[in-house]
């Protein structure tokens, strides 16, 4: 099964998070919390104050989020929610492990500091001031930058 990189509002303790866990959308298991390999601008941006990866390689900052397996009814769900072509693209990554979840028994974890890959949604639609907006490693909608994300059924 493959295996995705959250960085924003999926992530455990996010406002999305719950679309992880429901089983209607698939199955996602919580593997590891990670950070890129390489430092990438991940911005809040649009009046819903969105987080995005721009797929920007050697810019910003090692981003952290989490590691899922996901089957791939869950990948096929993603993919519509993060609006594949059209605003994000999937991509293979490469990722430093900070913390694996435990293992199930007889199933080998990788060690704290080795490397990993897996798929992460990036953009490279995105309009050009956003290269100039203020750069995180970690998103937090409830964070003290005080742009807390907009559901999308509360948009207009």
């Amino acid at each position: 099964m493959p295996c995705v990189f959250v960085y924003g509002t999926l992530k455990r303790g996010q406002p999305n998070h719950y679309r992880m866990l429901e089983s209607s959308n698939g199955a996602a298991e919580f593997l590891a919390t990670a950070q890129t390999v390489q430092t990438y601008p991940l911005v809040i941006a649009t009046a819903y104050n969105v987080p995005f990866l721009l797929n920007i390689p050697g810019v910003g900052q090692r981003v952290h989020g989490e590691i899922y397996r996901v089957d791939e009814q869950m990948l096929k769900f993603l993919d519509d929610f993060e609006s594949i072509p059209s605003m994000y693209q999937r991509t293979s990554i490469q990722l430093e492990v900070r913390e694996w979840a435990r293992s199930k028994e007889g199933e080998d974890s990788p060690a704290t500091g080795s490397i990993t890959e897996a798929f992460v949604y990036s953009t490279t639609t995105y309009q050009p001031e956003w290269k100039t907006l203020p750069t995180y490693d970690s998103y937090d909608s409830f964070g003290a930058h005080g742009l807390q994300y907009t559901y999308r059924e509360a948009r207009d």
